[in-house]
């Protein structure tokens, strides 16, 4: 059971410091569509850049865990990314890939990555409830303090999107959206980590993730987690 629980934990934490830093360094992508398509928009830049120094606030929380324990996270990649696996199915195309100024330039584009972002916040949020209640996590004293923080932080994070798409009229996630994002959820838990779990061949990174960030992304604070 311990072996177990180890697994576990290790497998979660790389798959959320994974996902943390894929967040605030996507946001920068959004803040560049926003700021050129509403520069005048002070309250929805501020919400958004938020946002992002909120994800690089977890990226840097689940880094000091992981240093805590005297060990770096496991080697996963964006098939373990939501936002990326959601991007990639409704733009057909990476986020690396992603045309900035086609998003800039068409109300549609923007409106679909709104969507994407807003889809990807709530189901994180309900991701951090269950696992506050997990009881393979509640044992971990900094790994709850870490999911507490999260659970307060996200609601913020979809908001300045929804608000976006009502101020404008848009219209709310359709079914098949909302399919996209419970499929994406379900790859994750049933398949994904089943298989990450039992790959004895799994290695840890080597380097952290924000080891080539710039500079000014870096600029950001971590609680005190122990």
């Amino acid at each position: 059971m311990g072996w177990f629980r180890r697994r576990y934990l290790d497998l979660l934490g790389s798959i959320y410091i994974y996902n943390e830093h894929r967040g605030y360094t996507s946001i920068d992508r959004v803040l560049e569509a926003v700021r050129a398509r509403a520069p005048d928009d002070a309250a929805l830049i501020a919400a958004i850049e938020k946002h992002r120094a909120d994800e690089r606030k977890h990226y840097l929380m689940f880094k000091r865990w992981f240093e805590l324990q005297g060990r770096m996270p496991l080697r996963v990649g964006r098939t373990c990314g939501h936002i990326d696996r959601f991007v990639e199915i409704v733009f057909r195309r990476t986020i690396e890939d992603l045309d900035t100024q086609a998003i800039i330039a068409s109300d549609d584009e923007f409106e679909k990555l709104c969507r994407v972002i807003s889809l990807t916040e709530q189901r994180g949020h309900r991701q951090v409830e269950i696992l506050l209640r997990h009881p393979l996590v509640t044992d971990d004293k900094v790994l709850m303090k870490i999911f507490r923080i999260i659970e307060k932080d996200e609601p913020s994070h979809w908001a300045p999107y929804d608000g976006w798409l009502k101020a404008n009229g848009k219209r709310d996630p359709k079914w098949w959206e909302r399919g996209i994002d419970s499929f994406i959820h379900s790859e994750l838990l049933f398949v994904k980590l089943p298989v990450l779990f039992l790959n004895p061949w799994l290695g840890r990174r080597t380097d952290w993730a924000d080891a080539h960030d710039p500079a000014e992304v870096k600029a950001s604070a971590v609680p005190a987690l122990g």
